[in-house]
């Protein structure tokens, strides 16, 4: 019987310790600094992104450049007899 008190006083000790680092945790991170991760985690999405746009970009742009570019041997080979007679 003492045996399970101690088990239970023991097992409701752990959950008050755990609780306990939550809310210090929580307590630790200031306002400003909860701003500051946020302000970060913004800005590092947006950056991806314009990255990943310029990459896009750069994409699009070396195709046109390659379509640009090509010889009519290329061309007749890659459209051959498809094209219209006018």
């Amino acid at each position: 019987m003492a045996k399970k008190k101690r088990q239970q006083q023991n097992h409701t000790q752990m959950n008050t310790i755990d609780k306990e680092e939550k809310l210090t945790l929580q307590d630790q991170l200031n306002g400003d600094v909860v701003a500051k991760l946020k302000l970060a985690k913004k800005e590092l999405v947006e950056k991806e992104q314009q990255m990943q746009e310029e990459k896009e970009a750069q994409l699009a742009f070396e195709r046109k450049q390659r379509e640009k570019n090509k010889s009519f041997a290329e061309l007749l080979e890659e459209y051959g007899d498809k094209g219209s007679k006018f």
